[in-house]
């Protein structure tokens, strides 16, 4: 007796009452640099990373001359030159100022904003009839209240809304595109790459092609015992997302994170510890500030320190690090732990091209028990100097005040090519000859 085995896809009817929009800010950082500097706009640029070391953002001019998504500055520089192309440092206080402010605009046009990186956010649209109206006068609102142009897309689950979103950019004349009839979504998900979706990628999009799904409609149509089997959970969401039942939880039951990791790589090298000390007391204090912000405390301290590799007659590199009893989010305790480990790694003599500090061992710091003779953070005086140091810097959303342990602004970085941070500095403000 021969037994076949049947797979049944569920056609699930859209609920219209609940739709999605994925707002996404069009080449975010040249966006922001233009907002200040309109001579900018239909002219190539790029925006280098930190030290100015490779390329991290490009507008559609400098994508068609050529110019390669993370290439090192120095390889790309002659192109750059040729086709004068404008070149900007990474003016991370004046992007994080402007994501703020579009996200601002933004939350007024839906009862749940889910901030998903700092040019992205999902909009919850409830009982939205006519989406396409509602969401292209949002888009209107946060251009003329920021400056910032943004693509939307719209559908039934995060997922497709985040396709819908990579369409409005690519094919939209508006910057909008609403994925809502199954024959539309099964058109566009017919002509994207398996590996094109959110939550694939190219290693499952390799290994999925490989078994013959070369596209995101493939993909939806696989059963979903074989996806379970050959990929994982997650994966069978997507799948899911993709029929259009959403799966996908909110951010804010995200999961915090377990360690945090603050790090550069000098503009030169620094020799004597004196030097180094700075650059790893303002690396603590941006971490522990990242720290307290999920409420957390940390059990554990790590240094480290290298040489430039390339120079491997002259390499060195070592770290240290220290359980802390009771663990703890005070900033001036965690920077003089750093400094201790720092000094035990340091060596006379070298060159060092790079440090960073690791805080891990986190856990929330409601659970951490009160210690009979060490200071625990929640003690009242430490938590309430560090709540209003954050409270203030994030109120400036610049580092205004910071312990002189961290220097005073020390030149350890290149940024040859910033410009101003307009919108967070007085001294820097906009000037308009008339």
């Amino acid at each position: 007796m021969k037994f076949g085995v049947w797979f049944c896809i569920l056609s699930v009817p859209f609920n219209m009452s609940k739709l999605f929009a994925l707002l996404d800010c069009n080449n975010f950082f040249v966006s922001c640099e233009r907002v200040f500097n309109p001579s900018l706009r239909h002219k190539p640029v790029v925006v280098l990373s930190n030290n100015d070391g490779c390329v991290i953002a490009r507008s559609n001019e400098a994508k068609a001359l050529g110019v390669p998504m993370g290439a090192p500055f120095f390889k790309c520089k002659e192109l750059l030159q040729r086709h004068r192309v404008a070149v900007y440092s990474a003016n991370f206080p004046l992007y994080g100022d402007l994501s703020g402010r579009v996200m601002q605009t933004a939350s007024e046009f839906t009862p749940e904003l889910e901030i998903y990186s700092i040019d992205e956010a999902f909009l919850h649209l409830d009982n939205m009839p006519e989406p396409y109206e509602y969401v292209k006068s949002a888009r209107e609102t946060i251009r003329r209240h920021t400056g910032m142009p943004v693509s939307i897309g719209v559908a039934a689950t995060k997922t497709l809304a985040k396709a819908a979103n990579h369409i409005a950019k690519k094919h939209s004349t508006d910057g909008i595109f609403c994925l809502q009839d199954q024959e539309t979504i099964d058109r566009w998900l017919r002509e994207t790459p398996v590996e094109g979706i959110w939550g694939i990628g190219y290693n499952k999009g390799d290994f999925l092609k490989r078994q013959g799904v070369l596209t995101a409609l493939q993909l939806k149509e696989m059963p979903d015992a074989w996806i379970k089997q050959n990929l994982s959970i997650g994966s069978l969401k997507t799948v899911w997302e993709l029929r259009g039942i959403p799966c996908l939880e909110s951010q804010d039951n995200a999961i915090d994170k377990r360690a945090i990791t603050t790090s550069r790589t000098f503009a030169k090298e620094v020799t004597s510890l004196e030097e180094l000390s700075e650059p790893i007391a303002a690396y603590i204090a941006n971490a522990s500030e990242k720290l307290r912000s999920q409420q957390s405390v940390c059990g554990y301290v790590q240094v480290y320190l290298t040489t430039n590799r390339f120079k491997r007659e002259r390499y060195y590199a070592n770290a240290a690090g220290i359980d802390l009893t009771p663990p703890t989010a005070y900033t001036p305790d965690l920077i003089a732990i750093a400094q201790k480990l720092v000094k035990s790694i340091y060596k006379p003599g070298y060159g060092y091209k790079k440090a960073g500090v690791v805080l891990s061992n986190l856990q929330p710091q409601s659970t951490v028990q009160d210690f009979l003779f060490e200071p625990t953070y929640d003690s009242s005086r430490r938590q309430k100097l560090m709540d209003i140091m954050d409270h203030w810097n994030n109120r400036r959303n610049t580092a205004k005040v910071f312990l002189a342990a961290e220097g005073m602004g020390q030149d350890w970085y290149n940024e040859a090519y910033k410009s101003k941070r307009f919108t967070t500095r007085w001294d820097e403000l906009l000037e308009i000859n008339i």
